[in-house]
């Protein structure tokens, strides 16, 4: 099918998956094992500190096999960063980014290096919903990438996953170039530009455990999105500011004219305590939202490790590490 053998890199952060990653290691790997003649592939695990045994299964699957690589993170950083650790310590020609909860098929792999031969450097999945899947987050999804797009300054792909492969250079590019602390990956891949195809895909049934995704971290995931590629939500302050401010003066000339005309100030007391409370909420939503681009700002600025590796396992040698950008602290 291809002419030459290739490195690949699966990336597959992980967080409370010992349930499922026996199964999802079974499936890869039988999809792994059909391109072997045309990939010389590595399972790369980004294991978050876990709490059910997740980096034991991990350390099994490393031991009776050496393709797997595990990096153990001393702490939960998130699955961005995750994502941002297997990429930095990839070495490969291509890398493919995907959960192990079997939601993202594995089947879908030899789909994904076709695109890739074909001279594709970003290869991106589309998410088609089941009717199992929640409505709620089916709407919110929709919702979020319609207002990013609407706002923003990138194009992003509507229903796109991490589900994705990237070619060498792309990898290259986010080693050397991008290492911004809060990455929105959706977003920046198609920042990024070079050559790029969307792949469909049904969402697969979670085989074990539950989502990591919860109602709180969604939202600080969008707002992280709209933060990363969008000023709008200052401009909006701006813009409101003023349209308050002319009401407010038309509001003014009126009761001076009111007061001239009856020799007494209207009365009002009551819409005058609801535009107090209106325009009092309005105000603290703007200081919320500048308190959001202030706190990016702050993360910048700190400089903090992406993140801190505790142990990796089935790393040849220190030489493979040299080009990890910002080392990282490790025992």
């Amino acid at each position: 099918m291809f002419a030459l053998v290739r490195t690949l890199t699966i990336v597959c952060p992980v967080y409370n998956e010992a349930e499922v990653l026996p199964s999802f290691y079974d499936e890869l790997k039988r999809v792994l094992n059909g391109l072997s003649t045309q990939y010389d592939a590595t399972i790369m695990f980004v294991a978050d500190r876990s709490e059910d045994g997740t980096l034991a299964v991990l350390k099994r699957l490393a031991e009776s096999d050496r393709h797997v690589q595990v990096l153990s993170m001393s702490a939960r950083f998130g699955h961005q960063m995750a994502l941002v650790a297997g990429m930095d310590h990839a070495t490969s020609d291509a890398v493919i980014l995907m959960d192990a909860d079997l939601q993202h098929p594995p089947g879908l792999i030899p789909t994904l290096l076709e695109r890739f031969e074909q001279g594709y450097d970003v290869v991106w999945t589309v998410r088609s919903d089941t009717p199992r899947t929640n409505v709620f987050r089916r709407v919110t999804s929709r919702l979020f990438y319609r207002v990013v797009n609407r706002i923003g300054d990138v194009e992003m792909h509507e229903s796109s996953a991490d589900f994705r492969l990237i070619s060498r250079r792309v990898v290259e590019v986010f080693q050397t170039q991008i290492r911004e602390r809060n990455q929105f990956l959706r977003g920046l891949f198609a920042w990024v530009g070079f050559p790029g195809i969307g792949v469909p895909f049904t969402v697969g049934d979670r085989a074990a455990g539950r989502s990591k995704y919860s109602l709180s971290r969604m939202i600080k995931f969008a707002m992280d999105g709209i933060v990363s590629f969008s000023k709008s939500p200052l401009q909006a302050a701006m813009y409101a500011g003023f349209l308050l401010a002319i009401g407010g003066s038309f509001l003014a000339a009126v009761i001076v004219v009111e007061f001239f005309v009856s020799g007494d100030f209207p009365p009002g007391w009551a819409t005058l305590a609801i535009l107090v409370i209106v325009f009092s909420g309005m105000q603290l939503i703007f200081l919320g939202i500048l308190g959001g681009y202030l706190g990016a700002i702050l993360e910048e600025v700190q400089e903090r490790p992406h993140y801190i590796i505790e142990e990796r396992i089935n790393f040849q040698s220190e030489n493979e590490l040299r080009d990890v950008p910002r080392m990282i602290h490790q025992n």
